[in-house]
Parts: C-alpha cells; structure tokens; sequence
C-alpha cells in the first residue's frame, strides 16, 4: 500500500483497556521489525507490470497474474499493474498481504475458463492428499478445484477447495490433504471451480481499476460461502475499488469473517446469487457508490455483520433489494436507490427467535421505487425484530397499487420508528401483520 498504516486508534483503544493514558502521537515514524500498526509513507514502492504481450511479466494466465502478485508479496509489498488485455483463468489469483492489484479499467478483463465436472472413481479419505476421477479430460495440473460430497453421517455437504499440482493418468496430487472424506457413497465430484481473486487471512490489501467476468453460462454454481468474482476469508483492511464483478454462477463479491472492507465505486451485475456479500462476523463493512443490478439479492447481510455503512449505491432489478437478518446489527443504510426489485426492496429476515433478528439498523433517506409483483412490498420487517428507524426515505409506486404496501411490519416486530418518509402509490402505506400470522409461521 502506498499510504503509511499508522494506527493511532488501535494504540488509544489499547491504553484504554489497560487504564493509561493516550500514547503521544508518532512525529516521524520508523521501520521497525515487526511493527505493523506504525509505518513510514514511502514515496517509492514496487511497481511490477503484466501485460499479454509487454511488461515485467508477459502472459494472459493465472500463471502470471500469480507469479508477479507472490514476487510483489515475498519483498513486502507493492502494486501489480495489469495491462490491458484478457486474462484467462484457470486457477483463482490468490493475493497476499499489502499487495496493490490494479488493472487499466475496462480494458483489463480477468475470464475464468469454463468449468467441468467428474465424479470420483475411488474413494478418498480425509487424510489423503489425492483423487481419481472417472474422467479426466478438460483437467489440468495446475486448476483450482472444488469438491463436494454428501457426509454419510449427517447428510450435510462438504466443500473444499484445492489446486491439481501433479498427475499419472487419472490420478491427481493435490497442494494440501482433503481434511474431509470424499467417498464414492457420498457421490463425491470434482469441478473446475474456484473464486477468480481470492484472498485468506490477509490485510492490506487493494484491488482497483479491472473486470472480472464469472463467465456463468459456462460454469456450474458455487455459491458464495466459498467463491465468487472475489472471495475474501479473514481478512482485514482491504478495499476495493472502480472493480466491475459481472457474470458469476454464484456470488459477486463475497467477504466472509474480513474486518474494515472497503467497497466503493463499483458494480456487481448479473449474478445468480449475491451482488455484494458482507458474510458472517464481518465487521464495520464500508459500501459506497456501488451498481448493483440483476442478481438474486443486491446486498446481503450475512450472519452478525455489525456497523457497516451502506451509502449512496444504485440497486436495480434485483429480486431482493437489501436483505438483514441473523444478529446484523447497528448498520446504516443511506441515501441509496432500490429500484425495481422483483420481489421485496428492503427485506429483514425472520430468523429463529429475537436472539437471532438484526436489531438496531437505521434505513434513511433512501429512494425506494417499485417493488416485488402485485403484492409487493418495498420494507418489510419480519420477526421479533426491534429497534429499526425508518426515516426520511421516499417509498415510491409508479405502477398501480393493487395489493402492494409500502412498510410492512411483522406481528412480532416492536419499536419500530417511522418518521418523515415520502409514501405515494401503495394500495397500502403501514400494514402491520395480526398475531396469527406468526402463529402460522410457526
């Protein structure tokens, strides 16, 4: 990264804890063997260039998106500048910590290769580092591989992610053990599946200025608890920037337990599952200035992501607009547009019981126009949710009102605040659903 990480905060929040007072501020700070919170600001880093046909590194792979972003890594840091030029992928790029990987805007597209599928021929064991698969052709040394099979034990799937790294034959040598059983009862498979950039436990990290394009008419599904156009696991400190996520048979941009992620000035179009995926425990999400259009669910609040920030983005034609729910809590979503959602604009989920609802999220001064099919809503809060504000936003029906309604609020929902928001069109502005409607549900 080009700018320094001084984190003043991180050094206040720790006096705090320990009843001392505030360090004094860093006036000229040093490089110092293993400080990670105070850095200079360098006014040179590395710069390594890939192009198709020029650069530091040429070629239009994975291979050498790979090789430069691990040379950049291994010297502390820097940027991956890609060149103009498609890149087609056969494994994802995996990032690493304070690696800069910025493309030439449109110009620069990373493809991923289509995917194919074999069932296994023999049975693995979780302790193996190695498969056979009934057939072999379309897999190369080298791919970045999904398995999936059925747990005999418990009937739930298992996935896991490997990359081929040798063969004879049909048999293929993984790069690490399976860890899970794939065996032939489970009707184990392997695809040519895998995110296109992928980052695990890693920090200080950029991603700006490129296209990446899931090519989902080509390729199976892998939802996005393991892939995506970007897939991001325990990560911190990342942003991405100017990036269009396009055409993934699953999620578009997808962060799961990752810290202070920055999304901004982006678009994430025509996926089958998420647009944009703040997973589980993610905290203190930043999503600003984004289009987010034709997917399943524009934004979706994964389980426990707490103040995150939702400002100033486009969703349009989505089926769901935004969605929260399980223990999302105390985030902000803000002068957005949720236009012409298929079924719901703005969705809180049921989940399992008030332990479990997303309390305490404000929704302001949005524009809302246009949701779901005649009986469509625009908020709709269900289950024992509390604490919502609702406030300033323009809930807008241009189509005929039928049976939709503007604010829909659960029998077992409680203080809910409306104030001030522009409500035209609806058949309906406030319904607020009779107890035995939960008891129903139940």
């Amino acid at each position: 990264m080009t700018k320094p990480h001084v984190n003043y905060g991180f050094l206040v929040a720790i006096c705090a804890l320990a009843g001392a007072a505030e360090p004094p501020m860093v006036a000229r700070p040093r490089a110092t063997s293993g400080d990670t919170v105070v850095e200079p600001e360098w006014a040179h880093r590395l710069t390594v260039t890939v192009g198709p046909a020029a650069g530091d590194l040429v070629g239009a792979s994975d291979r050498v998106l790979q090789a430069a972003v691990d040379y950049v890594g291994r010297l502390g840091g820097g940027t991956v500048r890609v060149l103009p030029g498609t890149y087609r992928l056969r494994n994802a790029v995996h990032l690493t910590s304070r690696v800069r990987l910025v493309g030439s805007g449109a110009d620069t597209v990373l493809l991923k290769a289509p995917s194919v599928t074999t069932p296994l021929a023999e049975d693995s064991d979780w302790y193996d580092q190695e498969i056979t698969v009934v057939d072999a052709a379309g897999f190369e040394v080298g791919d970045g591989v999904c398995l999936r099979a059925k747990n005999v034990g418990t009937g739930a799937q298992v996935v896991v992610k490997r990359t081929l790294v040798a063969r004879s034959g049909n048999r293929f040598k993984l790069d690490r053990a399976l860890r899970e059983n794939f065996w032939l009862l489970g009707n184990a498979t392997v695809s040519t599946l895998f995110p296109l950039l992928s980052g695990e436990g890693i920090q200080e990290v950029t991603i700006e200025n490129l296209v990446l394009d899931g090519n989902k008419e080509h390729n199976a599904n892998l939802d996005g608890n393991y892939a995506g156009c970007i897939f991001l696991q325990d990560c911190s400190r990342v942003a991405i920037r100017g990036v269009t996520a396009r055409n993934y048979n699953g999620d578009g941009i997808s962060w799961q337990i990752c810290h202070d992620v920055h999304v901004e000035d982006c678009v994430s179009e025509n996926h089958t599952g998420l647009g944009l995926h703040p997973g589980s425990g993610s905290q203190r999400p930043i999503i600003r200035r984004c289009q987010v259009q034709g997917n399943d669910i524009g934004l979706f609040f994964c389980w426990g992501v707490k103040h995150g920030v939702a400002e100033g983005n486009r969703l349009r034609n989505n089926r769901v607009g935004v969605s929260i729910g399980h223990r999302d809590t105390d985030n902000l979503i803000t002068g957005n547009e949720i236009l012409e959602s298929r079924s719901v604009g703005v969705l809180f989920r049921p989940e399992r019981g008030y332990d479990f609802a997303g309390h305490r999220n404000r929704i302001e001064h949005n524009r809302i126009v246009d949701s779901g099919p005649e009986r469509g809503i625009a908020i709709d809060i269900q289950g024992p949710t509390e604490g919502i504000v609702i406030v300033g936003n323009e809930l807008r029906e241009t189509r005929a009102p039928a049976q939709r309604v503007a604010v829909r609020l659960g029998p077992e929902t409680r203080n809910i605040r409306l104030a001030d928001n522009r409500i035209d069109g609806f058949a309906q502005e406030i319904e607020r659903m009779p107890a035995s409607a939960a008891r129903a549900a139940d």
